[in-house]
């Protein structure tokens, strides 16, 4: 495992050993501790000698990396030494979001600024599939969600809804989550691992609509009150954010990239892939958002001020 100790790499190594599986990690540590029962080799990729320590035959090598100068290198020392090989990539590599359950043939960006998440991720698939040909599994996951998640945005409707007063949203017409547990997802990459799946695989969950993810995620809160939708040019001329990060609101696109949303999953379930009930999640993500604070500071979403002043100068 390159990584490990991160969000999802940590994960992953917790449903391997549930498994039975021996994993080393290969990894600085500084993202958190390892699995109890995983082998720690700390180590920093980008010095020389990184995979001196990590000499012999493996059967699985995981990759969650995405940049050149931890990819390549990687390959280097390794390919010829892994008899299967998991790269996981993002949905984000496709070129359009306008094609509704689009599969993995739909084309891809090309990878000219690998400052930039996408064009590094192709990058990484098109290296990876020329030094390992057909022992490489491309995981290509959506928005990944559950208990921990460090990007704030699945968290934020749970979290919101499970306060009161009048809540903004977004008009949901023509709009849709698709979200894959963590924890679903790392259980599919050990099985696939497991069982030598090769080729690429978008790793998505159902698609619903925006507008039943509201209600669904109001019901497990036990949220009644106001949704207050706005449209587009509103938000933005208050400077409210698509998707992510500060002053967002989350999980919210423009219509014209409502697809990504809507991938197609049939790959995902031929090869094994299964998916948990989206109110099972929503519970256990509220259970982390309310031990962790429902007022902190968080990387996505609106504060509560910041809802608040929106919402005044509109009424």
């Amino acid at each position: 495992m390159l990584g490990g100790t991160g969000w999802l790499g940590r994960s992953i190594v917790e449903d391997l050993l549930k498994a039975g599986t021996e994993v080393t990690c290969l990894a600085r540590g500084e993202s958190g501790e390892t699995p109890e029962g995983a082998h720690l080799v700390r180590a920093d990729r980008l010095t020389p000698g990184a995979y001196d320590h990590v000499p012999g035959e493996w059967d699985e090598v995981i990759e969650l990396s995405y940049q050149p100068n931890l990819v390549e290198p990687a390959l280097d020392a390794l390919a010829e030494r892994a008899r299967h090989w998991t790269l996981v990539s993002t949905v984000s590599v496709y070129a359009e979001n306008d094609q509704p359950d689009a599969d993995e043939s739909a084309s891809l960006v090309q990878p000219r600024d690998m400052a930039e998440y996408a064009d590094a991720k192709v990058a990484a698939e098109r290296s990876s599939a020329a030094r390992l040909g057909s022992r490489l599994l491309i995981a290509r996951p959506g928005l990944i969600v559950g208990a921990g998640d460090p990007s704030d945005r699945f968290g934020y409707w749970p979290a919101r809804f499970s306060r009161s007063g009048p809540a903004l949203v977004p008009t949901t017409g023509q709009r849709f989550v698709q979200a894959i547990d963590v924890s679903d997802l790392a259980a599919w990459i050990g099985q696939a691992g497991r069982a030598e799946y090769t080729g690429t695989v978008n790793a998505v969950g159902e698609t619903i609509s925006l507008a039943d993810f509201f209600r669904r995620a109001a019901s497990v809160a036990g949220y009644s009150g106001e949704l207050v939708a706005l449209d587009d040019d509103v938000l933005l001329s208050h400077d409210v954010r698509y998707w992510a990060g500060p002053r967002s609101l989350p999980l919210w696109l423009p219509v014209r990239d409502a697809a990504f949303a809507q991938r197609s999953a049939r790959a995902f379930h031929e090869s094994g892939g299964t998916t948990r009930p989206l109110e099972q999640t929503l519970e256990s993500v509220l259970r982390d958002e309310r031990s962790r604070g429902i007022a902190r500071q968080r990387r996505s979403g609106l504060s509560a001020s910041e809802e608040e002043a929106v919402l005044l100068s509109v009424r």
